[in-house]
């Protein structure tokens, strides 16, 4: 009786433990992240890795670049996006075809 009993606990009790231990999807994100087309890099929508491909940026200038953005909204201009601490008139000129913001 007893082991019917342990069998039955068991039986009930091993997939609710087997359903925690299954893995979770994971979410996707709702926008595209990764923004290089063409050697060029649309710097409203690029991760951090896409904005270290431009000649003169870290990690720590995307960044800023990423944290400008969120504060202010996408870039419309060279000028608006010079304004991110860190970029300056060199960056941009060295960079000036391949920066985009559409």
């Amino acid at each position: 009786m007893m082991i019917r009993f342990l069998a039955l606990l068991l039986v009930l009790y091993l997939p609710q433990v087997q359903a925690l231990d299954a893995p979770r999807p994971v979410a996707k994100a709702s926008r595209p992240v990764a923004a290089s087309v063409g050697g060029r890099v649309n710097v409203n929508t690029a991760n951090l890795t896409a904005l270290t491909a431009l000649k003169g940026v870290g990690e720590k200038k995307a960044q800023a670049i990423i944290a400008y953005r969120r504060e202010h909204g996408p870039f419309n201009s060279l000028e608006q996006f010079e304004e991110v601490p860190g970029i300056g008139p060199a960056l941009i000129e060295n960079n000036r075809g391949r920066i985009i913001f559409r």
